[in-house]
């Protein structure tokens, strides 16, 4: 949720509410001027001509007439550069130590008077004036950054800088964390400031909660990560590049990148898309595994307003027959929107709520906000304040803000006691009965009616001891909240899976969990958006999201809240939400006809349970996320480059959600192979792009060719969904079984698919050898002709 409602009104300063809003902005203000001086003179910087270098481990420092430079490739192939002494720590994205250098890698002199360092899936050039290309170990150049520049304050303070970079002319780029317009980005400026939109969004709206320094780039000559670690408030200005009709006319694609202040340093991961998330996710971390329960449908809105609401919807879901695995409760179910507390008139009993939902296979999860109400005497604000867990300003004094509660302080997330203090608050919600929370307002979020709506830029954080201001922990504000709440749950509850999910966050949040769309508005861009935002996430290796489905605000037609639901039940968190004073968002309150269409979705995504476990243990081993690009498999094919409007759903799936209204077919662009239309079984053969039908009932579902797809049995049991492969071609696929909500290890099953005499046989490989499935299987397509 947001504070439109109170900073969007005319009549806002008529309110108490309002009256603190303003008073916050001017403080704010205030405060920031005092605090950080205009910039005044500046002096450029540019690293000028080499003058020597020192070999070092996996590469080496290559020194300029103004600066120096740290190259470094590491065992793997990821490559990181820094300038002026930066090192690849401290960091918040990087999971622990970062990785050992690669010792066959060694720093040497070129012909042309600069230094490369070579190794054996990537090459470093480093130019005389301090160019950086990395290229394939064949020399083809995947990127160039050009020679960086600073600007420094004469009488001190961070120096601003831009890094301008070329890939080939046929590159398109991807990433930027969630953005509303993508997954793939066009020309023009995207800010990195995670930011409340102040009110529902679609895919104009930039930035949005979650902004990260990752562009994922795919072209001919291969596919690259890039990430700039720096979390300071920056902008990134893409231009695609342009194709000549001859060698030598090519007009590259630049990436430029600009920056308040903080490092300038870089890691760069190369290779297919899947070895490129691999190498991403084991630089910042394995994606958080969520409970099982997790991976069903769940239902939340802001406003059920009483325990009799949330008993009388969860009733209506068991009426009719449809599956639930969770409720979420909104700040509502707060006594007077205060955090970690309950409205005990409207929720008396909320344990008992919880157990009794329990048993009917239905967990709670509880929203939590960071800020805190200010006011000595309860209980959360005291023990804070005995802690020292609050941000403050220069001077030494709470900076305060005004949230959902009124006056709020926040916790400073940056500092470990602050983290540990937090993370025991969640005992109260466990007590409660909630299964998991979801964190909201983190980005963070202070009521303004102008400015920048987040604490003031001179406010001091801890950032790990080494000390800051919000200009550098903003934007890492979100994920050392989750951090908190996560590792709070994992020493309350040591036996059980975490649940979390964050609204705002940074490079590496998937460590603690994942995320959501936020505020996504109803509408047709709307529902557009929530794809863009779940692929591109996905691809800066947050592979848990999903949007609101039906859209946050307003009331979306009986054909929108349909297709929402179709395309979130073929998504990873697959939730239906919405704002106190929008419309229902319960499939019975659409009509019978969306209703039982609604109930064979419903009964699709149970059907795929295992199929979702198995994706949801892929990606912790991976990085691989649940929901991919069309070109994953095939990035050397332009037209799937292109292609926004469906997804592959792992390895075996590809979805072809409806977009538009008053659609009944669609074209799909299919990757190469044989795919098969899930309600038909009629067969294609790709590449290419073929129409299919996207009656009201459902969108289009195919299944690749040879894929082996774990699924419920109609006798609950698991048993596997093999496509036949074509003629000539064999397949397979990896299972991995439910292991329940603990911590026991995942067991990998790998199966191999050919047809051999009109009949496919399908084997288990283990080891050296194969063995008959484990499971029942059952075979579709054989027959189908393409």
């Amino acid at each position: 949720m947001d504070g439109r409602g109170l900073v969007r009104s005319v009549g806002i300063f008529g309110t108490v509410q309002g009256l603190r809003a303003a008073r916050s902005a001017w403080r704010q203000r205030r405060t920031d001027a005092r605090a950080l001086p205009a910039r005044g003179a500046e002096r450029a910087r540019v690293p000028g001509p080499v003058s020597g270098a020192e070999p070092l481990p996996g590469g080496g420092i290559v020194r300029f007439a103004r600066s120096e430079l740290r190259i470094r490739v590491a065992v793997g192939g990821a490559v990181f550069w820094g300038w002026d002494g930066a090192e690849p720590e401290p960091s918040y994205a990087l999971d622990g130590t970062p990785p050992e250098p690669d010792p066959r890698a060694e720093l040497e002199p070129d012909k042309n008077g600069g230094w490369r360092v070579v190794s054996e899936r990537v090459r470093v050039e480093v130019s005389r004036h301090g160019a950086v290309e990395i290229r394939t170990p064949g020399g083809v150049v995947l990127r160039r950054d050009l020679p960086p520049r600073w600007w420094e304050p004469v009488r001190g303070g961070p120096a601003r800088w831009v890094q301008r970079t070329e890939v080939p002319a046929d590159a398109r780029f991807f990433g930027l964390g969630g953005r509303a317009s993508g997954p793939r980005l066009r020309d023009g400026t995207y800010r990195l400031w995670n930011t409340d939109p102040r009110g529902s969004f679609g895919p104009d709206d930039d930035p949005l909660y979650i902004t990260m320094p990752v562009q994922l780039v795919v072209a001919d000559a291969g596919t690259h990560l890039a990430f700039h670690d720096n979390s300071w408030d920056g902008r990134v200005t893409l231009r695609e590049g342009e194709e000549g009709e001859g060698s030598g006319h090519d007009r590259p694609g630049t990436s430029e990148v600009r920056m308040d202040g903080g490092p300038l340093r870089c890691w760069v991961v190369v290779g297919t898309p899947a070895r490129v998330l691999r190498g991403w996710t084991q630089l910042t971390g394995a994606p958080a595994l969520p409970p099982s329960w997790a991976l069903g449908p769940q239902h939340a809105r802001w406003g059920f307003g009483s325990e009799r609401e949330v008993r009388r919807i969860v009733a209506g879901y068991r009426e009719r027959e449809l599956p639930l695995s969770a409720v979420h409760l909104d700040i509502d179910h707060y006594d007077a929107h205060q955090v970690f507390t309950v409205d005990r008139e409207r929720f008396p009993d909320l344990p008992g709520m919880a157990k009794d939902l329990r048993d009917d296979g239905v967990r709670l999860v509880s929203i939590v906000d960071p800020a805190v109400k200010a006011e000595p005497g309860t209980a959360v604000y005291d023990s804070g304040a005995a802690a020292d867990a609050f941000v403050r300003d220069g001077r030494g004094r709470e900076v305060r803000g005004v949230v959902w509660p009124g006056e709020c302080v926040y916790p400073d997330f940056t500092d470990p006691r602050a983290r540990e203090w937090w993370g025991g608050l969640y005992e109260e919600r466990l007590a409660q009965g909630f299964s998991g929370v979801w964190h909201d307002m983190n980005e963070p979020v202070s009521f303004t009616p102008f400015g920048d709506m987040t604490l003031p830029r001179s406010a001091r954080h801890a950032l790990e001891g080494r000390g800051g201001d919000h200009r550098e922990a903003h934007n890492v504000y979100g994920l050392a909240m989750a951090r908190a709440g996560h590792e709070g749950l994992r020493r309350l509850r040591p036996e059980e899976r975490p649940f979390l999910f964050s609204r705002s966050g940074w490079a590496g949040m998937q460590r603690y969990g994942g995320t959501w769309s936020g505020d996504v508005t109803t509408g047709w861009p709307g529902l557009r958006a929530s794809l863009s935002l779940v692929l591109g996430l996905g691809l800066c290796g947050v592979p848990y999201s999903g949007p609101d489905v039906g859209g946050f605000d307003g009331s979306p037609s009986p054909e929108l809240y349909l297709r929402w639901f179709q395309l979130g039940a073929q998504l990873p968190l697959f939730r239906t939400h919405a704002a106190i004073d929008a419309g229902r968002r319960e499939p019975w309150e659409f009509g019978p006809e969306v209703l039982a269409h609604a109930r064979a979705a419903l009964a699709e995504r149970e059907r795929l349970r295992p199929y979702f476990v198995t994706l949801a243990h892929l990606a912790r081993l991976t990085g691989a996320p649940y929901a991919r690009p069309m070109w994953w498999g095939c990035p050397e094919d332009r037209a799937l480059r292109d292609c926004e409007d469906a997804f592959l759903l792992g390895d075996a799936l590809l979805v072809a959600p409806v977009l538009e209204g008053g659609t009944d077919r669609r074209a799909v662009r299919l990757p190469r192979g044989r795919w098969y239309d899930t309600a038909t079984g009629q067969a294609y053969d790709g590449p290419g792009q073929v129409l299919v039908d996207a009656p009201l009932s459902r969108i289009p579902v195919l299944a690749r060719g040879g894929s082996v797809i774990p699924v419920r049995g109609a006798d609950g049991g698991m048993e596997l969904e093999v496509w036949a492969p074509a003629a000539g071609r064999t397949g397979g696929g990896l299972v991995v079984p439910d292991m329940g909500d603990g911590w026991e290890r995942a067991e990998v099953e790998r199966y191999r698919t050919r047809l051999v005499d009109g009949r496919v046989v399908v084997k288990q490989i283990k080891g050296d050898g194969s063995a008959p499935p484990r499971w029942r299987v059952r075979v579709r397509g054989l027959g189908a002709a393409a």
